[in-house]
C-alpha cells in the first residue's frame, strides 16, 4: 500500500489480492529508479501547513516525499509502508536531504491491513492515496482514527471515485469513498470535521495518463480534529 504524491495512477493492471502485498508493492518499487515524483502530497501540504509540529505518522509512505517533507518542517515522523524497498529510498533520500531530516524520520515495515499503530500516538495521522482492498478500508480508518491524539488531526485523502474512468471504477467498486462517508464514520462526540470536500486540482504524471492530460481532477479530503 502507498500513495502518489500527485503523479501516481490508480492501479488498472491489477485487481487481485495480490496488489496488497509486499511482494507486489517490492516489485513495483523495483520496477524503476522512481516511482513517484518525489514530492510532497498538495494536499498534505496545503492541509497541514497551519498545525504546530509534533509527532506525525505517514501511513502509506511509499518513497518518503511526504515524510521528508513533514520531518523538514519540524515534525517527527513514524513513516510506515508495507514495502522494504520504498522504505529503504525513502531512507537514503532523507540522508541526502540532511542528518537533521533525517533523525526526524523511522521508517517502519508494517502491513496497514492488519497493524495498529495504538491509540493516541500522534498529533497527526496522514494518509495519502493508500491502496486497500475494500473490505479493509473501514477497519483499517478506525485503526488510524484512534491513533489519534486529543487535539490531533486526521487527514486522509484519495481519488474522488467520478474522475476515474468507468472501468476502473467498475473494477474497484467501493475503493474510492467520498470525504462525507469517510466523516459520516468518525463519531461527531469525538471528532470535528474541519474539512470534506472534493478539492480540484490538474491533472500529473502517469494519472494525466490515465484521465487525460491538463485534466482537471478533484482529490476526495477530509481533514478532522480529535476532541
Amino acid at each position: 500500500m502507498s500513495h502518489d504524491h500527485s503523479a501516481g495512477r490508480p492501479d488498472s493492471d491489477s485487481h487481485g489480492e495480490e496488489q496488497f502485498t509486499q511482494e507486489f508493492w517490492d516489485d513495483r518499487y523495483g520496477s524503476a529508479e522512481q516511482l513517484w515524483s518525489g514530492e510532497p502530497n498538495a494536499q498534505l501540504v496545503a492541509r497541514v501547513a497551519d498545525l504546530t509540529p509534533g509527532d506525525a505518522l505517514d501511513a502509506g509512505c511509499g518513497e518518503g516525499a511526504d515524510a521528508i517533507w513533514l520531518a523538514a518542517a519540524g515534525w517527527n515522523v513514524t513513516a510506515v509502508d508495507v514495502s522494504a524497498v520504498a522504505l529503504a529510498r525513502g531512507a537514503h533520500r532523507a540522508a541526502a536531504v540532511g542528518s537533521e531530516v533525517a533523525a526526524r524520520i523511522t521508517w517502519q515495515r508494517e502491513d496497514l491491513l492488519t497493524w495498529d499503530p495504538g491509540p493516541g500516538r500522534f498529533d497527526l495521522v496522514s494518509a495519502q492515496f493508500m491502496h486497500l482492498p475494500v473490505p479493509a478500508i473501514g477497519a483499517v480508518h478506525h485503526r488510524l482514527a484512534a491513533a489519534v491524539r486529543p487535539g490531533g488531526t486526521l487527514l486522509i485523502v484519495s481519488h474522488h471515485p467520478d474522475d476515474l474512468p468507468a472501468d476502473h471504477r467498475a473494477n474497484h467498486a467501493g475503493a474510492f469513498r467520498l470525504a462525507e462517508e469517510i466523516a459520516a464514520d468518525l463519531d461527531p462526540a469525538d471528532w470535528e470535521i474541519v474539512l470534506a470536500a472534493a478539492i480540484g486540482r490538474i491533472a500529473s504524471g502517469p494519472l494525466a495518463e490515465v484521465v487525460g492530460n491538463g485534466a482537471h481532477v478533484r482529490d476526495t479530503v477530509l481533514r478532522a480534529r480529535r476532541r
